[in-house]
């Protein structure tokens, strides 16, 4: 090839920014002269992608929800296909952000684009008829769960089993006693991690139960600590509490090691269980959204649980308080009612981390993404 590679990179959410870094990463070990452009956030940009649109600026939590950023999913949209027009990328990479990244994909077929899916999207949990749309646009895909091939896999080979990225990055810094201290857990107490999301509509849905149910628990020996996710800061806990902060101590950036170091967490649904699951720590995992949303979801979903935990087990290991279930009283209760099944759940903690395959995802993916462009 007479220029660098050309990669063109769609990530909209802080899970794909992350994984997408590591595997920009690890094509370079492979492919010193890479260009890479893209829909991004910060991670991407340290590993060196420029970035056509800031991911922060269309990253939405539900279906209602994106109404307001749809303006700026339609300009960023006409940019990434302006950007095919113009420069011609040697590879589409995509990950996950399936209503986006489908009709990037359908731009790119249409002009001779090898498209590479990297974190295929779940839609064996919602709208599975999107299989057959996969198929069809889709060169390689690269899963991370390993019932996924084969939902794809008929006739032809289009995805392969990577195993998941976050058994990479997923690992406390300091020891259990240290984060313990650093946060002023006294050494005879019960630690409850209380993680409301990470992103600003979440932390308005789950902020205020979660603080609820951590006082209830107070009075019984637990000390909650509020796990502060990256992509947001101490004015958003500020500003859906009147002014005021969690009674907690509250931990900035420091996510893993307070839940490597905690009895218990509530957990948000999304890619935060897996991460507590990965760290060890038995969880109730909750969720709230807007009703139109979750009015819409129900008739979508076509799984049995919301929590990844528990979809790969294939039972209902750990509580899952949705909705309006999700109140002070009923996330107090799940967490008093983790202790009596600690054997259970540490079994299940076992066998959920061997279902996730082997380190060394992004390596197995940007040698699946290469097999397009050689």
């Amino acid at each position: 090839m007479s220029r660098p590679l050309r990669v063109a990179i769609i990530a909209g959410e802080a899970s794909g920014d992350m994984h997408g870094a590591a595997l920009v990463k690890a094509l370079r070990r492979r492919v010193p002269a890479l260009e890479v452009w893209g829909i991004g956030g910060t991670q991407l940009q340290a590993a060196g992608m420029r970035l056509l649109v800031d991911m922060r600026s269309v990253s939405t939590m539900g279906f209602v929800e994106t109404f307001g950023v749809i303006g700026r999913i339609i300009g960023a949209y006409r940019r990434v296909v302006r950007f095919f027009d113009e420069q011609r990328p040697d590879l589409a990479v995509l990950i996950d952000y399936p209503e986006f990244n489908f009709r990037v994909a359908r731009q790119a077929k249409r002009r001779g684009i090898p498209v590479f899916y990297f974190i295929g999207p779940q839609v064996w949990a919602w709208r599975r008829g999107r299989v057959r749309t996969i198929k069809r646009l889709v060169d390689k895909m690269a899963v991370v769960f390993p019932f996924e091939p084969a939902l794809y896999n008929d006739g032809r080979t289009v995805a392969e089993f990577i195993g998941h990225p976050l058994l990479d990055v997923v690992t406390a810094t300091r020891r259990r006693e240290e984060t313990r201290q650093r946060y002023g857990v006294r050494p005879d107490a019960r630690m409850l991690a209380l993680l409301p999301g990470s992103r600003k509509k979440e932390i308005r849905y789950l902020l205020r139960p979660l603080c609820a149910a951590g006082e209830q628990l107070v009075a019984e020996g637990w000390q909650p600590v509020v796990a502060l996710a990256s992509s947001l800061n101490l004015a958003d806990l500020s500003a859906e509490l009147n002014g005021a902060i969690p009674a907690f101590p509250i931990a900035e950036d420091d996510t893993y090691n307070v839940v490597a170091a905690a009895d218990a967490a509530v957990v948000a649904s999304g890619t935060a269980t897996l991460e507590t699951a990965l760290l060890g720590c038995p969880m109730v995992i909750v969720y709230r959204m807007a009703r139109l949303t979750h009015w819409l979801a129900r008739r979508l979903v076509q799984v049995d649980w919301i929590g990844m935990p528990n979809i790969i087990l294939q039972q209902g290991v750990f509580p899952e308080l949705i909705q309006a279930e999700a109140t002070p009283d009923a996330i107090a209760a799940a967490v008093r009612g983790l202790e009596a099944h600690r054997t259970e759940i540490a079994s299940a903690l076992t066998t959920l981390r061997s279902r996730l395959g082997q380190p060394g995802a992004a390596d197995r993916a940007a040698d699946l993404a290469l097999t397009l462009v050689a």
